[in-house]
């Protein structure tokens, strides 16, 4: 998957654990987990505004792009 979820490197800069996170936006911890690895299909804009909202940041901060390699 060419997109790269951030969400461990902001919680350290912030010096956030992930259970308060959780508890600070409103979602389980396991639902952040899953943002975490990278293995959600999809994230609304509703909880994305929530997560830079708690740990000051910007969306760009969570999310890269890396494009994938082809091999050739």
């Amino acid at each position: 998957m060419p997109i790269v979820v951030n969400l461990d490197v902001m919680l350290a800069r912030r010096k956030m654990r992930s259970k308060e996170l959780a508890e600070t936006i409103g979602i389980t911890e396991a639902n952040l987990s899953l943002l975490k690895s990278g293995k959600v299909r999809g994230v609304r804009f509703e909880t994305l505004a929530k997560i830079c909202a708690a740990l000051d940041c910007q969306p760009g901060d969570l999310l890269a792009f890396v494009p994938e390699t082809t091999g050739n």
